[in-house]
């Protein structure tokens, strides 16, 4: 990673591309395809640039009446789901034209995601349940799998084979092609707001509302607690390579170390701290050891895990950073802030190798 020569906003302003959509960016994603980047706004729409051309705005259809609430790429390149707090799920293709997958009047559609392999399936949740799609056809649900409460996340490993889901006292983890479907449940009392599983399919991890993080060795069962957070956890990613989960919630990036056996009885490294200013969310580049983050203020950097070197991305003063995402191949990466500034950075040669 090298930096280049002027102000915090330099690589900003040589390599991004800026928009301010008058709406809270709600969350941010690229399509399975790396070539449509997708905003979902507060407003209910969901603004599409093309990352060949990212400065324009392909279109900014209005997919909800009322907010959206959660953005994935589709399961298939060139698409999107989006859910709504109108109950509705809905599939956008790269022209702005949305279709209806699935609705629920009178819920909120609050996690949507889907798997583009081979395989692929779409999933949704509402309220207690999460609906699994097909992931090649706009059929309804192939199956609903209830929880004992509200689900808070969802989150799969690189194979997509299982999907998972927290909520309150633990998580279920289910296969997704199961003919009978059981789940695994992981118990842990207390308040789950949040998960991430990693890409090698060996560990559970769950945001705890007491400011923790709580965790399951899937092999074996074992629990593992990570502590000591300022504040609530609400970002999580792992590395491509399972070695780093980077995390928000802290005055640092907080990157817990899951080589070997995990991170028990192990101290998590903590990068591009010092400001007094909480980190707000967090995503790992696609293939390298390198992990993005947002800040409170507005700030975005792209920090080296093993190094700690940091690169200025943007300068603080646009607002709380509430969406980042990197495009499939890891050259993009996407941003949005509380206010309604985003931005799409073009990291094709300052990314580590």
């Amino acid at each position: 990673m090298t930096a280049e020569a002027g102000g915090a906003d330099f690589i900003l302003e040589t390599r991004g591309a800026q928009h301010r959509f008058g709406a809270h960016v709600v969350a941010a994603a690229a399509d399975a395809g790396g070539r449509m980047l997708a905003f979902a706004l507060g407003d209910g729409t969901v603004a599409l640039l093309p990352t060949a051309a990212p400065a324009r705005i392909a279109a900014r259809p209005a997919v909800h009446d009322g907010a959206a609430l959660a953005l994935s790429p589709d399961s298939q390149p060139g698409a999107f789901l989006v859910g709504g707090d109108d109950g509705r799920l809905a599939r956008l293709d790269a022209a702005g034209e949305a279709a209806t997958l699935a609705a629920w009047p009178g819920r909120w559609v609050e996690h949507v995601l889907a798997f583009p392999g081979k395989g692929s399936w779409r999933a949704a949740a509402c309220g207690k349940a999460v609906h699994l799609f097909a992931g090649e056809s706009e059929a309804g649900p192939l199956k609903t799998l209830p929880h004992p409460s509200t689900v808070t996340g969802l989150a799969t490993d690189a194979k997509g084979k299982r999907i998972a889901a927290s909520h309150y006292n633990g998580a279920s983890l289910w296969f997704v092609a199961a003919k009978e479907d059981r789940p695994r449940a992981l118990a842990w009392k207390g308040s789950h707001t949040g998960i991430a599983m990693s890409p090698d399919g060996r560990y559970l991890v769950t945001a705890m509302q007491e400011n923790a993080l709580h965790g399951w060795r899937l092999e074996d069962g074992a629990d593992m607690r990570m502590s000591g957070y300022p504040a609530k956890t609400r970002s999580l990613s792992f590395t491509a390579r399972t070695r780093w989960l980077a995390t928000s919630g802290a005055e640092a990036i907080v990157c817990w170390p899951f080589s070997g056996d995990g991170p028990m009885g192990r101290a998590p490294r903590e990068l591009a701290g010092g400001d007094g200013i909480l980190v707000s969310q967090v995503a790992c580049h696609p293939q390298h050891e390198v992990v993005a983050a947002g800040f409170a203020d507005g700030l975005v950097v792209l920090v080296e895990i093993e190094s700690g070197r940091v690169l200025p991305v943007a300068e603080p003063g646009r607002g709380t950073v509430t969406a980042l995402a990197w495009s499939p191949e890891g050259r993009w990466l996407a941003f949005g802030t509380e206010t309604g500034f985003a931005a799409v950075v073009d990291f094709s040669s300052t990314t580590a190798r």
